[in-house]
């Protein structure tokens, strides 16, 4: 049995878990998070420095409980692991030098994750998990891509958004109508009680040089525009907003799109499985229309725990046993951090001569 420590420090979530694997089965010993949602809220987003900051004071005592709780020491673990890539460059740089630290100190190896291959295995953290080849659509608040996941576990990304992420579009547009930080739970919240037919907001596609569009691409720049001049022509029209509808409408649109070119990739991929990863897979509609039209078209739905959709250590965990799974590999205690790295060249965090 092996036995990670693994940290997360790519945002605004201080985090760090206790994850094992015996005889492929990935089980979570501990898990301990610290959200900074609530001060970040102040700013209408999440501040580098302040993210930084607190993620320095709250690693240490994270680390001590998940220990504490699980009644196991830093003798028993059999390597550390820690988000390297893609995030907040100096939040980044906590967990990486904590990790190498604690590597070096108790000499065992050093794996730097990343990010989105995190967000990739947290499916591995649910107890019917599906066996690849299958695609993911990973959403969240910085990403929106379509990821094919071979048997070998390589990656190859078939669709992505070209401007904002569906999870950073859900925090404007609650910006736009005075919705709380982070805008994914307000718009959900208040959606409920929504007409979501009430307006027609447009389904962003993206173009091709040559003409016609990018089948599986995203955009949800129009979108955000669409919702901001909607509100700006009640209120030119001195009419109340009907919030809710707005929000139901705009959660409804996001919802369609996602469905609609995620189905259509994994059908035109000849794979029967599909899985939704991220922050925006935790939204209720979306894995309502998701889950309902995929039966449809005979396509089996793998929803990521609840728990582990926004950015955790758990999953951090588990993308670095699977990493040791397929092969006795380490990061070099020379590895860097950085803020941007495709996820089709994260074999090369594993080089003797590292990319940064």
């Amino acid at each position: 049995m092996s036995i990670i420590l693994s940290l997360e420090t790519s945002c605004d979530e201080s985090a760090a878990a206790l994850v094992s694997d015996e005889k492929g089965k990935i089980d979570l010993i501990g898990n301990e998070i610290a959200s900074q949602v609530e001060e970040h809220a102040n700013w209408g987003g999440v501040v580098p420095e302040i993210a930084s900051r607190r993620h320095l004071e709250n690693l240490p005592f994270l680390i001590e409980k998940v220990f504490a709780k699980s009644k196991l020491q830093i003798k028993d673990i059999d390597a550390v692991a820690a988000t390297v890539t893609p995030g907040l460059a100096g939040s980044l740089l906590v967990g990486s030098i904590t990790a190498r630290t604690l590597a070096n100190l108790h000499q065992i190896p050093f794996l730097g994750i990343h990010h989105l291959e995190g967000h990739l295995s947290s499916i591995y953290l649910s107890a019917n998990h599906p066996k690849p080849p299958f695609l993911v659509l990973l959403v969240s608040g910085g990403h929106t891509e379509l990821i094919k996941v071979d048997s070998q576990h390589k990656y190859q990304r078939l669709g992505r958004s070209h401007d904002d992420a569906a999870g950073e579009a859900f925090d404007k547009v609650a910006r736009l109508m005075g919705l709380s930080y982070p805008g994914g739970p307000a718009i959900q919240k208040i959606a409920e009680n929504g007409d979501p037919k009430k307006f027609l907001f447009p389904k962003g596609r993206v173009s091709k040089p040559g003409g016609g569009f990018y089948p599986y691409d995203f955009s949800f720049s129009g979108l955000k525009t669409a919702v901001f001049r909607q509100i700006e022509k009640l209120k030119s029209e001195n009419k109340n907003l009907p919030i809710e509808d707005i929000a139901a409408s705009f959660e409804n649109v996001v919802a369609e799109v996602l469905v609609e070119r995620s189905l259509r990739c994994v059908l035109d991929q000849g794979l029967n499985s599909l899985v939704l990863v991220g922050g925006v897979a935790a939204n209720n509609r979306l894995r309502k229309m998701m889950s309902s039209q995929a039966s449809q078209n005979s396509i089996k739905v793998a929803l990521a725990p609840m728990e582990f959709c926004t950015d955790n250590a758990a999953m951090i965990g588990a993308a670095a046993l699977l990493r040791l799974s397929l092969s006795d590999t380490q990061s070099s205690m020379e590895l860097g951090v950085s803020a941007r790295w495709p996820l089709e060249k994260s074999d090369l965090l594993y080089d003797l001569n590292p990319p940064f």
